[in-house]
């Protein structure tokens, strides 16, 4: 059995909207990547948000939502995500990956994003959010 390890991030911005991608194969998600030698999970979230999409970030850290799941035959993957910040607004998609990028409410993001497993790290970040 093969492990991947990917991370990522539910970034807002100022006024409390959700970055979401669409990937060139047609499904919603939040931006996130391939871990690469020598980095860490922090690391890989904050690169991967600014390859897939342009924005810069920080990231609340006392949070950690980890999905696992199994891409293919005799692969498991964990994706790793936390809550970000954004530091700047102007989205532009990696066109090799990304189709569209764009901030949305968080409404419009339960209604765009395919995947459950997705939908329910949304679900935890906000609950976490406002603890």
């Amino acid at each position: 059995m093969r492990h991947e390890k990917s991370c990522g991030s539910v970034v807002f911005d100022d006024n409390g909207k959700v970055l979401i991608i669409k990937h060139n194969l047609g499904h919603w998600d939040f931006p996130k990547g391939h871990m690469e030698e020598n980095e860490d999970e922090y690391d890989t979230a904050i690169r991967e948000v600014k390859e897939e999409t342009n924005i810069d970030i920080t990231l609340d850290t006392r949070y950690r939502y980890v999905i696992t799941y199994d891409p293919f035959p005799n692969v498991i993957k964990d994706v790793v995500y936390f809550i970000g910040k954004a530091k700047n607004s102007d989205v532009k998609n990696q066109e090799e990956e990304v189709e569209i990028v764009k901030f949305v409410s968080v409404e419009d993001a339960f209604n765009l994003l395919t995947y459950d497993n997705a939908k329910n790290v949304l679900k935890k970040v906000l609950l976490d959010m406002n603890k």
